[in-house]
Parts: C-alpha cells; structure tokens; sequence
C-alpha cells in the first residue's frame, strides 16, 4: 500500500437505490475509466453516458454517467473519477469486481479519500471533521454546525490565534537575540498583556462550545422520579411512540431508556431512568444508582411529582430540584378538580418551572414541549463565534492555555522559558488544524469516516 496507489469504493449508501456513485482516485483513475468504457473518456469535468464492461471479459456491466475531474482540481487533488450507475446491487457488485481487477487498483480503506484531500491540502482536519458530521447530521441544527465548520469557521479563528501567537513570539525572541538594541518593549511593554488577552478568548471558546458538542452527540435531557410517577408514560407521550414498558407495578423499569428525538431540528436523547426510592434489593439499587448517575450527566433532568402527592418532595428527590430543573407535575387526570401548581408551593427548593401535565390526556404537553424547547434552544443556538464538536480540540487548547499560563508566569524572570512556553502554545493550536506533526492522530480522526468518503 502506497500513496500512489489508484482506490475505489461504493461512495454512496448501500443497498437497493436508483444511483449508486463509485469513486476512483489516484494515478490511474483515468486509465481505469478508459478500460471500462473501451477507451471513451470524458472531457473534464463533463458529464458522459457510457457503457461500461468488464475488462477482462467484455461483459456488459451498465449504462451509466461518468465525469472525470483532473488533478489537482479534484476533492482529493488527484485524478478523480466518479461512475453514477444503476443502484442494483447485481450493477454494484459487478463493477467493483471489475475494478479490483485492474492492475494497480485497490478498494479505499474508511476516510482515505478524505485523508488523500488533507494530504494534498484541501482540507484541514476541522473542515474533515465537519464533513465527516455533516454526513452523519440528522437535525436541521447538526447540519447548519457542519456546514459552518466546512466552510472553514474553525480553520480561521485558530489560525488567527496561531498566526497572532507566532507574532509575539518574535518579539520575545528578539529580546532573547538582540537584550542591547534598542528594541520595542517586547515583554515588558505589550506583548505580554496582547498574549494574555488571547489566553483569555481561547479559555472562553473552550467554556462556550459545550453547545457544539451538544449539537453533535445530541441534548441529553433525563426523566427522574420515584417510582410510578409516570417517567416512562411521559417518555412514550414525548417519544409518540411505546418505546418504554407502562406498568402499575413500581419498578418496572430497572435500566435507563434512552430515544433520540429530533426537536425542532436540535438533537435530543431523552432516557427514562429507573424509579429512585430507598430500596434493599441489589438489583434495584443499581438502578437507582443508575438513574442518578444519568441525571449527573445531563443537559438538563425532569424531576416527575406526582400531583395526589403535590407538594410534597420526596427526600431523596429534593437535592436534584434547583434553579435549572424542570419540574413536572403529573397525572394531573387522576385529581377531580386541578389545583394550581406553582414554583413558591415547593419549600426549600426554587426549580426553572413547574409544569402539569397528563400524559393520558394530553393536557400540558404543548406547555411542556415549550418549556424544553426553550431551555434547549438557549444553550444549543448557534451563534457568530464557532463551537467545536471533539474532545481533540478542547485537549489541545487546554493544553495551549496551560502554556500560556506558564509563560505569565515566567515572562520577566526567564525569556527564553517564556519564549518556549508561547512556542509550545503555538504547537498545541496547530495540531487541531494540521498544521505540525499529527502523524500519530491522523489514523484516528479519519477511522470515524465510512468507506467511500
């Protein structure tokens, strides 16, 4: 296996489908195209109706488009080759069979294609990374994240702080080459504080994009409550589907259940928990155990009271209710005149807000899809600034910031450790984009992408 190896896969999705594309890309892309269409190549960047056959038999293999896109002005800046063929899997199967027969060809391994286009600098690894999202978005807001960081959003405020890095890093090193000539203030003037003023905005990017991989892992929101309190009732109403079992037994739900919901186009998990109560049974304290360590975990819990009880809070309820808890009120049917439920009833907690609900009835899940949708859409809305979406970045620029740190405190005592601190900085930053040594990371960013891409 080469870089100058010719690859091929099935680019679109597998399966039964009207089109299917196989892409080429590599040296003999054209070539291949050539032995298939008994030499009737395209013009560039042309769409062709050709008929395909077998090289090495003459069998007939389809009818199909073919475009050719010469290097470097290609995804992948090699010659490329796309067939748009009939989506059966006999015409699928039979040209890639045809393919590997080709000398010099080889089927692409997951995200080659898209590690050839990082190669050849036509992406950096953030503008992969949202592509490799944007492939995989499955609400409006995921896909309008990806797109954002495609077109470069990330690449460019990075490089920004890298370039502006690099600048005062000169300056630190004249002082250091040149301590006798009569140089600007460099450390001592307004270098330093320009440098700290950007640990400061890289310290607030990493605590603002929560929101990014919010987007992209989905919203986790958890139902919490004491058994029979209509969690997993509640969760089939929101899911509209019976994804939970619904029992008048308490306990029945020993596990956390979790849907993926799509809410007004965020992400969302929702997971129904097991009822927490005070229990001696092993199997249901390790669903209690469970069902806490989901509510640690979320973006924002559900605690489910029920109303024939109202107002009264379990104990082992009370330290979960505060001010970003959504309360719900529930089975609000059972009651034969409905009270009013209000935040000031519960003594010695303040949650977000009380709503009543009947998840028989329906009545006050409008209210309630409302209230959640507000609180997800205030933490998940995109804004001007770029989030991003992976753990990598936020290690690197933490460890950026850890530099930096290092340098307020060495700078007027050491220039030189001063000057290696912001140097170290500039590294930390340039791993996210690509930009020095990734070798040892390359294989795992690219591993997440499906064959063909």
């Amino acid at each position: 296996m080469t870089d100058n190896d010719t690859i091929f896969a099935l680019s679109s999705g597998a399966g039964t489908a009207g089109v299917a594309v196989i892409r080429l890309s590599g040296p003999r892309s054209i070539f291949a195209l050539s032995e298939l269409a008994g030499g009737k190549v395209p013009a560039p960047r042309t769409a062709a109706l050709r008929t395909l056959k077998a090289p090495s038999t003459g069998e007939r293999l389809d009818r199909a488009l073919v475009l050719v896109f010469n290097s470097p002005a290609s995804f992948t800046g090699e010659d490329v080759v796309e067939l748009h063929v009939h989506g059966g899997r006999a015409v699928v199967e039979g040209l890639l069979h045809a393919l590997s027969t080709i000398q010099d060809l080889r089927p692409a391994e997951a995200g080659e294609f898209s590690r050839r286009a990082f190669d050849n600098q036509k992406l950096d690894l953030t503008e992969a990374e949202g592509l490799n999202d944007l492939i995989h978005a499955q609400t409006a807001a995921q896909r309008e994240q990806a797109l954002r960081q495609m077109d470069g959003e990330l690449r460019s405020l990075y490089q920004g702080w890298r370039r502006d890095l690099l600048g005062h890093l000169a300056h630190l090193e004249a002082d250091i080459d040149f301590p006798d000539e009569d140089l600007p203030e460099g450390v001592s003037g307004s270098v330093k504080p320009n440098i700290l003023s950007l640990k400061l905005n890289i310290t607030q990017h990493i605590e603002n994009s929560r929101r990014g991989r919010m987007l992209r892992d989905g919203f986790r929101i958890t139902l919490l409550g004491e058994p029979n309190a209509g969690k997993s009732t509640l969760l089939n109403a929101l899911a509209q589907a019976d994804v939970a079992i619904v029992s008048d037994e308490a306990g029945t739900t020993r596990d956390a259940i979790e849907v993926q919901l799509d809410l007004s186009g965020y992400p969302v998990r929702l997971v129904d928990t097991a009822g927490v109560r005070d229990s001696e049974g092993v199997i249901e304290q390790e669903g209690v155990k469970r069902a806490l360590d989901k509510a640690r975990d979320a973006d924002l819990t559900l605690v489910l009271l029920r109303a024939d009880t109202w107002p009264a809070i379990p104990e082992v309820i009370r330290p979960w209710i505060d001010e970003t808890t959504l309360v719900i009120v529930t089975q609000i049917d059972r009651l034969p005149d409905v009270p009013v439920f209000h935040v000031e009833h519960l003594s010695g907690v303040t949650p977000m807000r009380v709503t009543p609900v009947s998840a028989k009835t329906g009545d006050g899940l409008d209210s309630l899809f409302e209230a959640i949708l507000c609180v997800v859409g205030e933490r998940m809305a995109l804004r001007e600034a770029p989030a991003f979406t992976r753990l990598r970045h936020q290690t690197a620029l933490e460890e950026a910031v850890d530099h930096l740190d290092r340098f307020q405190q060495n700078a007027g005592i050491d220039a030189v450790l001063a000057a290696e601190d912001v140097r170290m900085a500039v590294r930390a930053i340039g791993r996210i984009t690509g930009q020095v040594g990734v070798e040892d990371m390359l294989d795992i960013v690219f591993s997440d992408f499906c064959i063909g891409k």
